[in-house]
Parts: C-alpha cells; sequence; structure tokens
C-alpha cells in the first residue's frame, strides 16, 4: 500500500465555510467535514474517520475557539473528534461517542454482524480495506480503531450554537441515527445536514436506523425553506434538489 502525500483535501466554499474530506477513504465512508468562520468561535461539522491529525490539517485555519459538532456519532464522522477541546453532540449519541465498538474499522471483513452485507443492500460498493493508501510508514489498518472521546455539551432540537456573528439552530433529524442532527442558519437558508440527507443512497435499514423516523425527518426537511444543503457525504445541491429527494424517499416508503 502507498503512502499518501497528504491525507486531506479542501476547497473553500465561501468567504466563510471551508469543506474538508479524506480522498484516500472509500466513498462509502469518506465524510464531508466542514469549517465555518464566525467573528467569536468557528464551527466545525463532523470529524472523519481520525486516521490523520484533523486538528493539523486545520491548523491554517484556527485562529479562535473552535466548537466541534458530532451531527451524530457513525465512525466516519467522529474519528477526530477527540483531538478538540469543545466537543457537541446529541444526548443519544453521547453513549456511543464515549464507547465507540471495538472492531477493526477499516477492515469491513471484520466488521460485526450484517453491517457490511446492510450497507452493500442499500447500493454502496464496500471493499474489504476501506482506504487506498496509508498515512505514514507502519500504519496498521487492522489496529485501527476509532477513538471514543465524551461530548463537552449536550445540544437538542432548538439548542443554538452561536459563533458571535452568526448562530445555527439545531434540528433533531432522526432516522439514519436516533441522534441524528442538522444546524440550520436561517437567516442564509443554510443547512449542514449530516446523513439525514445528502445526494446519494441514504442508510435507513442499518442498526439504529428508524424508517418512521425518517419519513417525518423527510417530511420536516421537505417544509423547510433551505437555499442550500452541505451534506454528510457528496456534493452539496440547492433548493431544488431537496425537494426532489425528499420527494423521492416518501414516495418510496408509502
Amino acid at each position: 500500500m502507498r503512502i499518501a502525500d497528504r491525507w486531506f483535501e479542501t476547497k473553500r466554499i465561501d468567504d466563510r465555510i471551508t469543506l474538508l474530506w479524506e480522498p484516500h477513504v472509500a466513498r462509502v465512508e469518506q465524510c464531508n467535514m466542514w469549517h465555518v468562520r464566525g467573528r467569536d468561535a468557528d464551527l466545525l461539522v463532523d470529524a472523519g474517520m481520525g486516521i490523520s491529525s484533523l486538528k493539523t490539517a486545520l491548523a491554517e485555519l484556527l485562529n479562535k475557539p473552535l466548537l466541534a459538532v458530532a451531527t451524530h456519532t457513525h465512525m466516519d464522522h467522529v474519528g477526530s473528534l477527540h483531538e478538540f477541546e469543545h466537543r457537541l453532540a446529541h444526548p443519544s449519541e453521547a453513549h456511543s461517542l464515549a464507547n465507540p465498538d471495538d472492531y477493526p474499522v477499516l477492515c469491513s471483513c471484520h466488521w460485526p454482524g450484517t453491517m457490511r452485507a446492510d450497507i452493500e443492500a442499500q447500493g454502496y460498493e464496500v471493499p474489504d480495506v476501506l482506504v487506498d493508501a496509508y498515512p505514514h510508514e507502519g500504519f496498521d489498518p487492522l489496529a485501527f480503531r476509532t477513538q471514543g472521546t465524551q461530548p463537552t455539551r449536550l445540544i437538542d432540537e432548538g439548542d443554538v450554537v452561536d459563533l458571535g456573528d452568526t448562530a445555527f439552530e439545531v434540528l433533531h433529524l432522526p432516522g439514519h441515527s436516533p441522534g441524528s442532527i442538522g444546524l440550520w442558519e436561517k437567516s442564509t437558508g443554510t443547512l449542514f445536514s449530516g446523513d439525514a440527507i445528502y445526494d446519494g443512497p441514504l442508510l435507513d435499514k442499518i442498526a439504529g436506523a428508524d424508517l418512521a423516523d425518517y419519513q417525518r425527518t423527510m417530511q420536516r426537511l421537505r417544509d423547510l425553506p433551505v437555499q442550500v444543503v452541505h451534506g454528510g457525504h457528496d456534493p452539496s445541491f440547492g433548493r431544488t434538489r431537496m425537494l426532489e429527494l425528499t420527494e423521492q424517499y416518501l414516495r418510496g416508503a408509502r
């Protein structure tokens, strides 16, 4: 396995939002991480796999307090959360954040139960090894585990994540997981949606998912005056695509 020149890629979305991702991680677990500049504090939405230091990769962007939010606690979203001082998560996800399952997350042939088969049945290719490079010499994918950490603040429906010059309202969006959340900036119509919705196959038949909750979440999102969605995976999209995706899901659920 080759050694990657660098582990993260970044893309500046606008004057305050930067996207980070791990290009050497297979698509099924390649999480979007969003850095948002604020006046008094910055926001980080999700924290990738934790294979290499996200805090180091963000160093040039970090010049004030950072609020690191987990939209949910699946392994591809919380791997580096432990690196940050301020860690926010929903109460329903706090236990799994602190106590992740102990298995080699990068080797799908060692995933527990029917996890791999369930994900493949919903439209994803799941390779035996989820990376096509290593971050450094001597890296052992069989030894790699998700590192647990305690949230420093629990956030739920209606709470506010305040950056000083803007604020994001917490939306509880269960379905993909019990404590999935989104961050909603009403003034701009911007939604950071985690895995509640993105422009790819949604995983609603995995452990912890709930179809009835997911339907209610889709109905709620359909009625939200969204202008842009920055999801947990795949490219961002606007209102028209949002309506297409929610209607498509709800038609399939009927």
